[in-house]
């Protein structure tokens, strides 16, 4: 994993192998800047914008430009990133992306210095952050043969003159510990299905929260039997590889809130019986993103030590069609007693959060957020860079979005509108698992909405086109797995924590 440092701006003997320099500017002024507080003496500012003169570039936002190194910078290369706006208009945002599309863009070097517009706590914290997302590599399935991997830089150097600052270095350490936690969900995402099963998915969730004072629980096939998980049995029963329900309880000594995490954890979804088409599944490894999520916001807010008792389910299936697949037309029991008549068995990850988010509110917590790559309908309402929020409670759902927004991430608030919830309506069991195809994501939080008490605050995430790139990389976001929703979850756990100081 990439280190963070922090250095003077003048500092000497840093033996930089690259220098990355913030460009500031309007989105499409060709003329561009690199301000006095990069750092940058006068005469370097000037030598880089002559050398880009020269080579006749108009750079863009998202691209990058490298420079042979130049007189008076002590390092052999030089790379120039687009912020996109002009200094005054700078956000730690911009700042974030600006630094992960230009770590992104590094191979094989092993210390890299960013030179940025950056002086204050958070706007340092964005840049160390973007540059540490933005070296991320997945390389861990590379055959004996493969040429040298693709490495990102092994240490990034922030150079600004508030390094000394306590509260500089505090709010670089935090973002540090949820960049690495970001990581380790895009790891898990990006691992092929042949070695991540419902029981290694279960084992990575007990590894990152070791050393922790995080107590944990892993029911197997027969302890959800005994607790009578029909929901992940009915899932999990058609492949070979077992379901799993993990719980992670993380309670500090001062706790000012308890928040339960939910997951959906569907280690490779075929649909089933209900088949999906081939292309179809050939990202399905991405389907327990929403399990990732929450295991590795869990870690980071332990790591953190935030003020806020957290309890975390991943519900963790296989979803296969064999002999003793569960078939559509089956009726099911789910964990506390509702039936559910299963009508699609690809629309399986709602049936597993129906057993866990029942399980969650036993532990009588003070709010309930899931997080699940549940919906198609969702990359059709919103896209793929967009994910979806919705709560049985208004202000939840915007405080979701404001926290979403404070730490970078896009998601936007959904209704759940009431009058879709016959949809759901089965003439032979409580609840059907599909409803109108018009607005299924939101049928699909109406669903989840029937296993959630009446008195609990309640979000559901929907981020199925954002948890898996499928596109080319952008930003510190790279193809494949992304990470998306650690960020926000940790956001919303430390702003519900502040907003409830005893």
């Amino acid at each position: 994993m990439t280190a963070v440092r922090l250095a003077a701006i003048d500092a000497t003997g840093l033996s930089l192998d690259a220098l990355v320099v913030g460009l500031t500017g309007g989105k499409r002024e060709t003329k561009v800047e690199i301000p006095p507080s990069s750092g940058l003496g006068t005469g370097e500012r000037k030598r880089i914008l002559d050398a880009l003169r020269k080579l006749g570039v108009k750079p863009k936002v998202g691209e990058v430009i490298k420079l042979p190194g130049i007189n008076g910078i002590e390092a052999p290369l030089i790379v120039c990133v687009p912020i996109g706006a002009p200094v005054e208009e700078v956000t730690p945002e911009l700042l974030r992306r600006a630094a992960g599309a230009a770590t992104m863009s590094i191979n094989g070097v092993e210390r890299v210095g960013i030179a940025m517009p950056c002086t204050n706590p958070a706007e340092v914290a964005a840049t160390a952050q973007g540059a540490v997302l933005g070296s991320y590599r997945f390389e861990n399935f590379r055959g004996a043969g493969t040429p040298t991997p693709v490495r990102g830089p092994k240490t990034v150097t922030v150079l600004t003159d508030t390094h000394r600052d306590r509260h500089v270095r505090e709010a670089v350490r935090q973002a540090e510990i949820v960049a690495t936690e970001v990581c380790r969900a895009r790891d898990l995402v990006n691992t092929p299905p042949s070695a991540l099963h419902p029981k290694e998915l279960a084992a990575e969730a007990l590894a990152a929260v070791a050393g922790l004072e995080v107590t944990t629980q892993v029911l197997d096939e027969r302890g959800l039997k005994r607790g009578k998980f029909g929901g992940i049995l009915a899932v999990g029963q058609g492949s070979a590889h077992s379901p799993r329900l993990v719980r992670l309880a993380y309670r500090p000594a001062r706790s000012k809130i308890h928040v339960a995490l939910v997951g959906k954890g569907i280690t490779f979804d075929s649909g089933g019986l209900s088949l999906k088409p081939p292309t179809a599944m050939e990202t399905m490894k991405c389907d327990m993103g929403g399990a990732a999520a929450v295991i590795a916001a869990t870690a980071a807010i332990a790591r953190l030590g935030l003020p806020a008792s957290v309890t975390t389910y991943a519900a963790c299936a296989e979803n296969m069609p064999s002999g003793t697949a569960q078939r559509p037309g089956d009726v099911l029991t789910t964990y506390g007693g509702r039936t559910v008549e299963v009508l699609n068995t690809d629309a399986e990850g709602r049936l597993v959060l129906a057993d866990a988010l029942v399980r969650a509110g036993e532990d009588e917590p003070d709010v309930i957020i899931d997080v699940a790559t549940l919906t198609g309908a969702q990359m059709v309402a919103l896209g793929n860079r967009i994910s979806a929020v919705m709560a049985n409670d208004d202000e939840l759902r915007d405080d979701i979005v404001r926290s979403a927004a404070m730490v970078g991430e896009q998601f936007w608030p959904m209704p759940l509108p009431a009058e879709l919830r016959e949809s759901l309506d089965s003439p032979i069991a409580d609840i059907a698992n599909i409803g109108d195809r018009m607005g299924g994501m939101l049928t699909a939080g109406l669903f989840l909405q029937d296993f959630i008490g009446e008195d609990t605050p309640w979000a559901h995430l929907d981020i199925a086109g954002p948890a898996f790139n499928e596109s080319a990389p952008y930003g510190y976001t790279p193809k494949g797995g992304t990470g998306v929703a650690v960020r926000t979850l940790v956001q919303i756990v430390r702003d519900l924590a502040d907003s409830n100081s005893l």
